[in-house]
């Protein structure tokens, strides 16, 4: 039994689980299959050997790899597995068929690609995870979701285009389609892919669907997008591209500019959505230095995020579940009615901000230390930059305005037992793996020994006094930066409005741009298509006329003639096609 448990594909089993869901009438019996199917899957990975073809196939003369483990994609796979158990919990409370077989799946494709060792199948899984993730953000059922999750899954489906049109470059270059490392984009198909991965990373210019699907999804669905759609996209560069020089420039703008726009942003959680961008810029970033220690660094904040901004987004859920809104203008002093919802929000504000003994301390400082051993101050100051910005808006701002800050008024319910539940869990998790190892099993060397390059990890010591002097005089100063801009009334004020993005250009411009098109040719189209039936009935008329068995050149002795020339040019064409090829 464990043999057959150690050979199958975890994701599989959570696809196959969510499809069955989706037809189960009786809640619970549906809701303790979503748990125990996660569960079961992280049995499965435990007993599953590294470095290791599990599963293949041979379909149409191309070589699958359906199931493989090594220690890049564990990681990943285990965070999957333990974010879809959490967000099983956190929906126990609902009775939405469509949404929690959905949610499993979703889960179980990414999950799936991670663990695959091909291209096609990664393609395969990739697409399965944009087509269940749209369900994510049409569960809210509002107009603006419905019209967010077309613009979200258009932009999911060109990635899978691309990654479609990638691949067929590779098969054609080199006739194999095992997962390989480019080390130049100007390899056939590698920019292809390259692009198709960036999308579903939220690169800058193409981010735009993280802010718009995630801020108008449904209360679970937030929570169950913000953990695998762009971490999967982190774990395939980090697969494929890992030492891509133009990734450390792409990652290092990615963790500045969404600070400017997350100080302003009314909606909380939208501001978590800047703040995933962010995040994944670190990551991107380690992954484009490329060293062991760089990706390390990459992979172990990805596990850590996966939990802590799980856990902003579950709180945010929290408050939106209880008081109908996320907007910072609309909120404030809920600490007094949802005490426990806002200790675990504090705990993912410190957890995201990197405070010592807290989890993303351990990981992002890793990121930090491989890029100053890279030689690179200008990328180093940067993401010293953005990680005073993130403690700005989801460290601060997050808790201050929906929990503390002017009072609103609002008296409601403490969140579910179950949303608390998951909650927990992952507040947890975020502490666990944050603290030095004080207890057999818990401590960062539990998370260090997980790593791809696990020597280079376990002698890293994120707890020295350089590492915990400069985070915390960058965490002093940064809340010192707030309190006095708040002080004076200098921070930008909470209100209502619509933060216009790079998306303005084809949301305003392109649309106005097709209305116009649309209007102009509902004038002009009737009359050139009149003229182009008319033309080209005439046409039709006089051809007929003349080469139609009674038209002029089948008349009288024409028709040898016509014969005779129809040879002579035949003859000719021979003749050119002969030479030509000669």
């Amino acid at each position: 039994m464990s043999a057959m448990l150690a050979a199958l594909n975890p994701g599989w089993l959570l696809i196959f689980v969510g499809v069955v869901a989706m037809f189960l009438p009786a809640r619970r019996i549906r809701q303790s299959l979503a748990i125990g199917a996660p569960l079961v899957g992280i049995l499965m990975l435990a007993l599953a050997d590294q470095n290791v073809n599990h599963l293949t196939a041979s379909v149409l003369g191309l070589d699958l790899v359906l199931y493989r483990v090594d220690g890049l994609s564990f990681v990943f796979g285990l965070a999957f597995l333990i974010a879809a158990l959490l967000n099983a919990i956190y929906a126990w409370h609902t009775d939405d068929r469509i949404q929690d077989g959905m949610a499993l799946a979703y889960g179980g494709a990414a999950i799936a690609a991670a663990f695959c060792g091909d291209l096609m199948t990664l393609f395969v899984f990739w697409e399965i995870t944009a087509v269940t993730s749209v369900f994510m953000v049409l569960g809210a059922g509002t107009r603006a979701s419905y019209f967010a999750s077309m613009r979200y899954l258009g932009m999911q489906i060109l990635s899978g285009v691309l990654l479609l049109a990638g691949i067929a470059y590779v098969y054609h270059d080199t006739g194999d389609i095992g997962l390989q490392v480019f080390e130049d984009l100007a390899q056939p198909g590698a920019m292809l892919i390259f692009i198709a991965f960036g999308i579903k990373a939220a690169f800058p210019f193409l981010h735009n669907w993280l802010q718009d699907s995630y801020s108008k999804a449904s209360v679970v669905g937030a929570v169950v997008l913000s953990a695998f759609t762009t971490k999967l996209a982190v774990y395939a560069f980090a697969r494929m591209f890992p030492g891509q020089d133009s990734l450390i420039w792409i990652g290092a703008i990615m963790t500045c500019f969404p600070v400017f726009f997350a100080v302003i942003e009314n909606d909380l959680r939208k501001v978590l959505a800047y703040s995933t961008n962010n995040q994944i810029g670190f990551m991107i970033c380690a992954i484009g230095v490329g060293t062991p220690l760089a990706m390390n660094g990459a992979v172990a904040h990805a596990f850590a995020d996966i939990m802590f901004k799980g856990l902003l987004f579950m709180s945010m859920g929290a408050v939106l579940y209880r008081t109908g809104t996320t907007k910072a203008s609309e909120l404030g002093g809920l600490f007094r009615s949802m005490p426990w919802t806002t200790l675990f929000c504090l705990v993912g504000a410190l957890s995201i901000s990197a405070m010592p003994l807290f989890s993303a301390f351990v990981t992002k400082s890793m990121i930090l230390s491989a890029v100053a051993h890279a030689g690179l101050p200008i990328i180093w100051l940067m993401l010293m930059f953005a990680s005073a910005g993130v403690l700005e808006h989801s460290g601060i701002k997050i808790p201050y305005f929906a929990f503390f800050g002017h009072d609103s008024g609002k008296r409601v319910k403490e969140a579910p037992f179950n949303m608390l539940l998951a909650m927990g869990m992952a507040a947890f998790i975020s502490i666990a793996i944050g603290i030095p190892a004080l207890i057999p099993g818990l401590g960062y060397e539990w998370l260090y020994n997980l790593l791809p390059y696990r020597q280079e990890a376990m002698t890293y010591q994120p707890f020295t006094f350089d590492h915990v002097l400069t985070q915390m005089q960058l965490l002093v100063l940064a809340t010192f930066a707030f309190v006095l801009l708040k002080r004076f009334n200098i921070y930008p004020p909470e209100k209502r409005g619509e933060i216009l993005d790079t998306d303005w250009a084809y949301r305003r411009v392109g649309f106005s741009m097709a209305n116009w098109a649309g209007t102009v040719w509902g004038k002009v189209g009737p009359a050139m298509t009149s003229v182009f039936f008319k033309l080209s009935s005439r046409a039709y008329d006089r051809i007929e006329a003349t080469f139609s068995p009674r038209g002029e050149l089948a008349r009288g002795g024409l028709t040898g003639a016509m014969a005779v020339w129809t040879a002579a040019l035949l003859g000719l064409v021979l003749l050119l096609a002969f030479i030509s090829v000669r």
